[in-house]
């Protein structure tokens, strides 16, 4: 498990490359950093395949050409997710809605979501008035099947694609989630305003269950943080002397965006973790499952 921390300014959310040298981050404004990694440099760690590695951020600008979704979101859209397909996009948005739209002219091969796929239909749809909250952040599972989705009031909802949709919804005590990303097929990782990730399962019977945090103590967390980094997070938080104002949680803020890092050959997953506080996190299961008791993904 790895701390490192990039931007002084919040890291409102994250994008990996291929083969995870590149991160791209947005600092809450029109501007996108990219870091490439350069290693092996730096002091060597006492055990031998252990380095630092340094992160280079570089500022680019983006032209994207667009395309529109016209139907039916009529408010703000706060999360997306692409299926494994790279035809069908999910949408959560403050109407209080997740949306399963056909976002690729062609003609794709059928799916649970759907056999008719052409461009901009509306494949699925759930909640509205009366149901929830403004819809943070959606992720497909890896089979294309599952849709998860986190909401402002605190709610973790799973579906499955079939023709009738039924949800399982559990409604957590944790202040709001922002984020989330499958690990496993019914496994997923949620994160927040509680400012650690927390591990959710889903069962073959549709019951959706809390399982743990997943926090560790920061003197097993290596830390990446250079001394210049160490006074600036010190100006940045106003304070003048080193008294212990630290959070319990390894992360200092809320985190805003959940990503998959790495899936090892027993599919034990690397995830990775942006927020308020400017830092990159990257949580290693296989860690987790040997410091946690009980831990377990389905």
């Amino acid at each position: 498990m790895s701390l490192h921390q990039f931007l002084l300014e919040p890291v409102t959310c994250h994008a990996w490359n291929r083969d995870h040298t590149q991160i791209s981050l947005s600092p809450s404004n029109h501007d996108v950093h990219i870091c490439k990694k350069r290693g092996p440099v730096g002091k060597k760690r006492p055990h031998p395949h252990l380095w630092d590695r340094v992160w280079k951020p570089t500022l680019v600008i983006l032209r994207i050409n667009l395309a529109h979704i016209k139907k039916p979101i009529r408010s703000t859209v706060l999360g997306l997710d692409w299926h494994p397909n790279s035809v069908l996009l999910a949408a959560g948005s403050c109407d209080l809605k997740y949306r399963v739209f056909s976002a690729l002219d062609g003609k794709p091969a059928s799916t649970p979501w759907g056999s008719k796929m052409p461009f901009g239909q509306l494949m699925s749809e759930f909640g509205g008035s009366g149901t929830g909250d403004c819809v943070h952040g959606v992720s497909f599972s890896a089979s294309g099947s599952h849709l998860a989705w986190v909401s402002h009031d605190s709610t973790v909802s799973v579906t499955e694609a079939s023709e009738s949709v039924q949800v399982s919804t559990l409604k957590t005590e944790f202040l709001p989630l922002l984020s989330v990303s499958f690990v496993s097929e019914n496994s997923i990782v949620a994160a927040g305003h509680e400012c650690r990730p927390t591990l959710f399962n889903d069962d073959d019977h549709g019951c959706l269950t809390f399982v743990s945090k997943l926090d560790v103590p920061k003197h097993s967390v290596q830390h990446n943080v250079s001394a210049t980094g160490h006074f600036h997070n010190r100006d940045r938080r106003a304070k003048t002397k080193d008294c212990d104002t630290a959070l319990e949680t390894l992360r200092q803020n809320s985190v805003t965006q959940v990503s998959i890092y790495e899936v090892d050959k027993q599919g034990r997953r690397k995830f990775c973790t942006t927020g308020i506080d400017g830092v990159m996190t990257i949580w290693d299961f296989k860690n987790l499952e040997s410091s946690i008791q009980g831990l377990r993904l389905i």
